[in-house]
């Protein structure tokens, strides 16, 4: 597959995106976004895809969004054009999505991060919401993400100085799910999405979707839904292939 900004290959049941604007430090734009959307959209319907990791180079994952793009921007037509709505169906996808993320991942880059299920940062990552500095807020879910992830005093602090924390800061507010060195990022990125690959597909996406659930309601209502996907999960095949291959003491061979 070939596009403008981004890299797309297929390894092991893992659907791998990079980004590749490098003389924009991954800055996402129109074109990015659009060529995100097509891949994802490929890797969400591929059969043999189970996971999909997003990254970027080394010294960036993404320094946010294009500011020359967006400076001659006006309103009402960011209203009625809904403009970054389309990167938020990053959030929407129903497969899992890891963010391996090295070097800054500032503004639109972090809210991106934000949006997939978990992320695995370089010790040299850098995470950071700075769009007070030019005079406008988080446009991608960035506030909402954030303080619901690190609490709300973080998200204050954060958003209203602009400053950006370090990696080791962002797994003790459990924004990152690990911290790893930086010639590992992409091995470990591959290695746990392939693990993700290799489940039950029905298993993998029930549970995302039952997690998705926590900031949607209640404790009692997210446990009565995790209940009723359980009990459904018992009419799929998965279920009967890993339980069996459980009692034979053998690998299960998911399909």
């Amino acid at each position: 597959m070939n596009f403008r900004t981004l890299l797309a290959d297929q390894v092991d049941g893992v659907g791998v995106i990079t980004l590749n604007r490098p003389e924009a430090l991954n800055a996402l734009n129109s074109a990015l976004i659009d060529d995100l959307k097509s891949v994802l959209d490929h890797f969400e319907y591929a059969a043999s895809v189970g996971c999909i990791l997003i990254t970027g180079g080394s010294k960036a994952f993404a320094a946010g969004a294009d500011v020359k793009e967006m400076a001659e921007l006006c309103y009402p037509n960011t209203y009625l054009e809904n403009y970054l709505g389309r990167l938020d169906q990053v959030a929407q996808r129903r497969k899992p999505i890891i963010a391996a993320v090295a070097g800054h991942a500032l503004g639109g880059g972090f809210e991106l991060a934000l949006m997939c299920d978990f992320i695995i940062a370089a010790d040299n990552a850098r995470f950071g919401l700075p769009e007070v500095k030019l005079g406008v807020i988080p446009g991608a879910g960035g506030t909402q993400r954030l303080a619901r992830l690190a609490g709300r005093a973080k998200a204050m602090e954060m958003t209203l100085t602009g400053r950006t924390m370090d990696a080791a800061e962002a797994e003790r507010c459990g924004i990152v799910a690990r911290v790893v060195p930086l010639e590992e990022l992409h091995s470990v990125g591959l290695e746990t999405a392939r693990r993700i690959a290799a489940q039950s597909r029905t298993a993998v996406m029930m549970i995302k979707e039952c997690i998705g659930r926590v900031d949607e309601g209640s404790l009692a209502e997210g446990l009565r839904f995790e209940r009723r996907i359980f009990h459904s999960v018992f009419a799929t095949p998965d279920q009967k292939e890993g339980m069996r291959a459980f009692v034979e003491k053998r690998p299960a061979q998911f399909r």
